[in-house]
């Protein structure tokens, strides 16, 4: 890596009546609640706060129309990117939470258990990773020294991404707990790589003081 002190925010799309649902959306067009949207606002306000260099976006329409209100704010373009889609998951997409473990928890069990699982016939975890996280790396390579990059997109996407950029074991990426709608993980460049700075987080970073002296 070239520059020094680039930051990568993984921002979560805001609310879908499918998240209120609990049914695994996948790859499923669905539009964001009337309080995504407020989420959404709310959260680039913030965002915005930390002067971000570009945008990137999943282009299904949950990620599209958070990223636009960061996009309103700072006067950005947002490029969007069909790999940075959530993972597709075959038959899963649609049901509840209760329905696939119904239906499918043997598949379910092995998923959370760390073993390489196509949830309902779909995408491995690492697949996902294989398109998603490029996009992220390829995007980050072209900040300037300190520069922000906010990546909008999706729990599962998100978490893979994370998992591939830190080095961590496919096994290992389940350990990084899930996000909530329009929260954020900020990773920081160090002299190792990627460091993971903030996880799940609502509010802007604090500098972190002491830390490892």
């Amino acid at each position: 890596m070239a520059g020094r002190g680039r930051r990568i925010v993984l921002w979560r799309h805001g609310q879908t009546a499918w998240n209120l649902e609990r049914r695994f959306q996948g790859t499923t067009d669905i539009e964001l609640t009337e309080e995504g949207v407020a989420q959404a606002r709310r959260a680039a306000r913030l965002l915005a706060a930390l002067k971000p260099d570009a945008i990137i976006a999943s282009d299904l329409r949950r990620a599209v129309d958070t990223a636009a209100e960061l996009a309103a704010l700072t006067g950005l373009d947002v490029t969007h990117d069909e790999n940075l889609r959530e993972t597709y998951a075959g038959v899963w997409q649609g049901l509840t939470h209760e329905e696939i473990v119904e239906r499918h928890g043997e598949e379910y069990a092995a998923w959370k258990r760390g073993e390489p699982v196509r949830r309902g016939g779909g995408e491995l975890e690492t697949e996902v990773a294989d398109r998603a996280a490029p996009v992220v790396e390829r995007s980050a390579d072209k900040l300037p020294d300190g520069g922000v990059l906010v990546v909008v997109s999706h729990g599962g996407t998100i978490r893979t991404t994370i998992g591939r950029l830190l080095g961590l074991e496919p096994r290992s990426w389940e350990s990084l707990g899930g996000l909530t709608n329009c929260c954020w993980s900020v990773l920081g460049e160090g002299a190792r790589g990627w460091r993971l700075l903030e996880h799940n987080a609502g509010t802007l970073p604090q500098p972190v003081l002491g830390d490892d002296v």
